[in-house]
């Protein structure tokens, strides 16, 4: 890597709190104005709540890259890394030289959902904590997951606000390079590429480590994920999702399964043959996740038996959730997200997959026995979060508004103590089994910057 990005690595601050949606937009719009010759920020769209969609446009280089942070709200790490970066590019003419990229910086893509996560934002950083005041969108409300789809029988044209924005700048500007700033939550680091890059693979790896960050050698999120080398992954397509599900569950049409669209990645591959690429940094690790002795137990075994784990988790969620569902706004984004959430039926397809896979034959690695037993535990739990957050939001309305209706109000109460109770006794049990620290955000934008201008840099050649 050059000097020059070495001494950027070297120099990121050592940030201790995420920036709210507030503080990100103020920033830009303060940056923009100590280098207007260098850089603007403007509005390229509306949320769905009306707020503004800001974007940096920094520099004047050959080459056009767009990086988004948020598409999924609950993952920051990115808004920090762009932080830093548009700020030293705009003060450093030699550094926007040697990248020769035009830039442009959206720091807050699902503005609306960074707003719903603002109360874990700054700390404390406990599994704890982030899951009681966390919000992800169901998939069909997922800025990332709208962009418009035909193929075979599924079609979608439900976009966005957000989405139909982020098409328009696309459009526009036409990327070469895209980063798509995910993170994970717990885990270690792993990536996805809209395409194969073998050169990458090994200066990704050498990234990690001198981040000090393990990678993540547990399971994939989904065991149909091409793996190009040791925690790199094929971005899969939504064709490829159909087709997957088309594959292992002969006689179901997939397109009565999957309720949301495309993602910005096929779309600006098919548009104009973008290269996408997702770093996911966790939140919080463990040595575990890296461990790859082996274990007394078949791969199969010990992911099937989570898959077990998970549709019993469902059920209870689903229980719960009768207590007051017919209580609560049909809109609630909560309440939309813990339904999309708790459903089973893609665990055939998935299912299909293990039992016909060999390579689940094998004994598995403690690794992928931790992320199975525990790993996987820990993103269900958000679930059980937002469950107590539709219940306590919709309480909180009716006190705002003076209603009296007492079934209601009992119905939400019971409803949201259970959920509380179960999210309690959960977080506890992964509180003493996680064996987890959380990561410093100096480390993780170290990571995230260094993989970004990895890419940068040979996507010019």
């Amino acid at each position: 890597m050059k000097e020059i990005y070495e001494k950027l690595l070297a120099d990121i601050p050592d940030y201790t709190t995420f920036y709210t949606l507030e503080e990100l937009d103020a920033h830009s719009r303060a940056l923009a104005a100590a280098y207007p010759e260098i850089c603007e920020c403007f509005s390229f769209g509306k949320t769905v709540e009306g707020r503004p969609l800001q974007c940096l446009k920094v520099g004047n280089g050959a080459h056009v890259g767009l990086m988004f942070c948020c598409p999924h709200p609950n993952e920051p790490i990115g808004t920090m890394m762009i932080e830093y970066l548009s700020e030293r590019l705009c003060a450093d003419e030699e550094l926007r030289e040697s990248l020769d990229y035009t830039w442009y910086f959206v720091k807050a893509w699902d503005a609306d959902g960074l707003k719903r996560n603002e109360a874990w934002l700054k700390g404390p950083y406990t599994v704890t904590n982030y899951s009681r005041n966390f919000f992800r969108p169901a998939s069909f409300k997922q800025v990332d997951w709208t962009f418009p789809i035909d193929y075979k029988n599924m079609h979608f044209h439900d976009v966005l606000p957000e989405t139909q924005a982020m098409m328009d700048l696309i459009d526009r500007i036409r990327p070469e390079f895209i980063y798509s700033l995910h993170n994970s939550g717990f885990g270690g680091v792993y990536w996805y590429m809209s395409e194969g890059f073998p050169e990458l693979y090994p200066l990704m790896h050498e990234a990690a480590e001198k981040g000090g960050i393990p990678l993540h050698l547990g399971e994939p999120e989904l065991p149909s994920v091409p793996v190009l080398a040791p925690a790199i992954f094929q971005l899969n397509s939504m064709k490829d999702f159909y087709d997957f599900v088309e594959k292992y569950m002969p006689g179901v049409d997939p397109a009565a399964m999957i309720n949301f669209g495309t993602s910005s990645s096929e779309y600006a591959r098919d548009l104009c043959g973008s290269f996408t690429l997702l770093t996911e940094l966790p939140y919080f690790y463990s040595a575990m996740v890296g461990d790859q002795s082996l274990s007394d137990l078949r791969r199969r075994d010990a992911v099937l038996a989570s898959m077990d784990w998970e549709q019993e988790a469902n059920r209870e969620l689903r229980e719960i959730l009768a207590v007051s569902e017919a209580f609560l706004d049909p809109e609630d984004p909560y309440l939309l997200a813990v339904k999309d959430f708790s459903v089973d039926d893609g665990n055939a397809a998935q299912r299909a997959l293990i039992e016909q896979d060999p390579e689940y034959d094998r004994l598995a690695t403690r690794a992928e026995v931790f992320d199975s037993q525990h790993g996987k535990r820990f993103y269900k739990l958000l679930q059980y979060g937002m469950l107590v957050r539709a219940n306590e939001d919709e309480l909180a309305r009716m006190e705002a508004a003076g209603e009296k209706d007492e079934t209601k109000r009992a119905a939400l109460t019971q409803a949201f103590r259970l959920a509380e109770a179960a999210h309690r006794a959960f977080a506890a049990d992964l509180e003493e089994h996680l064996c987890y620290q959380a990561t410093p955000i100096r480390k993780l934008v170290r990571v995230q910057l260094a993989c970004g201008l990895l890419v940068a840099e040979r996507l010019k050649g």
